[in-house]
């Protein structure tokens, strides 16, 4: 029930921009709770990858005195991963095109988080 409906918000958000390619959300240990991924994309990496980059991020922000982690933004060749808390238990991954407008991305992903961290 509550996997269905993290799933909702998921294929909600990745509806409101055609840059969004995929999200997922993931418990702060690695596993994936819910997600709207292409085929051919991992569940259990995006989830280990997520968990390990938001530590580390979390870890960077503490040691060089820049607050609460709030968001981590990796940009490569083919596009974007972003990845934000959702409640203190799970983190919102999402993976964005290359040419991507981040701004409208932002706002849609923190109003995602805030209903994922509602749901949980």
């Amino acid at each position: 029930m509550r996997a269905d409906m993290l799933t909702s918000v998921l294929t909600e958000l990745n509806g409101t921009s055609a840059d969004i390619e995929a999200s997922g959300v993931i418990s702060t240990d690695g596993l994936m709770m819910a997600s709207v991924l292409p085929a051919g994309l991992d569940e259990d990496r995006v989830g280990a990858m997520s968990a390990a980059m938001l530590s580390l991020g979390d870890r960077t922000a503490q040691e060089l005195q820049r607050g609460g982690l709030e968001q981590v933004l990796i940009k490569g060749d083919s596009g974007y991963v972003l990845m934000t808390y959702a409640g203190e238990e799970a983190v919102l991954t999402v993976m964005a095109k290359p040419n991507a407008k981040l701004g409208l991305i932002f706002l849609d992903v923190k109003r995602a988080a805030e209903s994922i961290a509602e749901l949980l």
